[in-house]
């Protein structure tokens, strides 16, 4: 069993992907080609948004909208504990100082109600992440950021697809940004990532960044890093794309049907936890979910994670410990994030993509439900 599967979604597409890439082959424009701006086009329209700039991954997209923001020595950003590395990393790269908020308890996304006092003369940034394929409560994230002319990045790695209020992810605060690992909902080859804004002045500087501060060939008025989007990732990204919104919708009801085999089974969610000690997750009201991991709480989880394996069933952990506790971050006697801290002790990933059968989800939800001890 895949945890997920890549090779079904390229047998779906080969003929388009091989018929790409030897146009990029012939043509040789292999930094910075048409097919690029193209890509960028196809997705600015795709999210709703002005702007769209390919980069070379999605560290990158977060490092360089926060160069273009002028993010530097001494500012802060406020973020999540409960994500990975890299939103936190790219930060304190730049010289700035990552601040942790809680994460709400239902959604696993930052807390809104945290961001408050968190706020400092230095806020420079908020950064919510939109996690396990949701976005984060964005209009109450803008609100806050609005109050305090704070501009609002989205980390949207897990979320590219997904729907807020009828907005799409990556279009709904100053700067989105999004990863195409190929784990991801929509996933290269290889890294590639993109930043999206309405902003034109600040698209034109995401641009600088991203080819080494150049506003032209040789003309460089501001630090850069080697940011770009491959060619050949954006055609192979041109080619999934036609397939992208057929993917989302099966994301989503897969997503869903997981969740309804394991409610029967007696589990509960986060939004109704119940009693059985294995909670699915909650689709807050004005979202959808493109499922980037379908994500459960349970009470034992190494226990589960073996019961699983030894019936040939994969998981993963998203995220076993926080930000704040990792030992590059820690501070003695900063703010503790309890809510963060549960949750990385509990929460377990199952297979998930596009291209689960009935028979595979049942299976995985029976070996679940005789790990957890769940009724039926």
């Amino acid at each position: 069993m895949q945890f997920i599967d890549l090779k079904t979604q390229y047998a779906r597409i080969e003929q388009d992907v091989r018929s790409r890439i030897d146009a990029v082959l012939s043509h040789g424009q292999y930094i910075m080609g048409p097919e690029v701006q193209a890509l960028e086009e196809e997705l600015a329209t795709f999210v709703g948004v002005e702007h769209c700039v390919g980069l070379s991954s999605g560290t990158d997209a977060l490092l360089a909208a926060m160069m273009a923001l002028e993010i530097g020595r001494g500012d802060e950003v406020i973020t999540t504990p409960f994500t990975f590395i890299a939103t936190a990393e790219m930060i304190a790269l730049l010289g700035a100082r990552p601040v942790f908020v809680d994460i709400d308890p239902v959604t696993y996304n930052i807390d809104p109600m945290a961001l408050e006092g968190a706020i400092t003369g230095r806020t420079r940034a908020i950064m919510p992440v939109s996690l396990y394929g949701q976005c984060a409560d964005m209009d109450a994230v803008n609100a806050v950021a609005e109050a305090h002319n704070i501009p609002v990045i989205e980390d949207a790695a897990q979320s590219f697809g997904a729907t807020y209020k009828g907005k799409r992810s990556c279009g709904l605060s100053t700067i989105g940004c999004t990863s195409f690992f190929p784990a991801k909902p929509l996933g290269a080859y290889g890294d590639a990532g993109a930043c999206f804004t309405n902003d034109a002045e600040l698209a034109r500087q995401l641009r600088e960044v991203r080819n080494h501060g150049q506003s032209r060939r040789y003309h460089h008025p501001r630090l850069g890093i080697n940011g770009r989007l491959d060619t050949m990732q954006a055609a192979v990204l041109q080619s999934k794309l036609a397939i992208f919104p057929d993917e989302v919708e099966a994301r989503g009801r897969l997503g869903a049907r997981y969740s309804e085999l394991l409610r029967a089974r007696g589990a509960g969610t986060t939004a109704e936890p119940g009693e059985s000690g294995v909670l699915t997750p909650s689709v807050a009201p004005g979202n959808t979910s493109v499922y980037a991991q379908y994500t459960l709480q349970v009470s034992d989880r190494e226990a589960v994670a073996e019961a699983l394996k030894a019936r040939d069933i994969p998981t993963a952990v998203h995220y076993p410990v926080p930000l704040n506790e990792q030992p590059v971050f820690h501070v003695p006697g900063a703010s503790a994030t309890p809510v963060s801290a549960e949750v990385a002790e509990r929460v377990i990933s199952l297979p998930m993509h596009p291209y689960l059968t009935e028979e595979v989800q049942r299976e995985v939800v029976e070996a679940v439900a005789e790990a957890c001890g769940l009724e039926g």
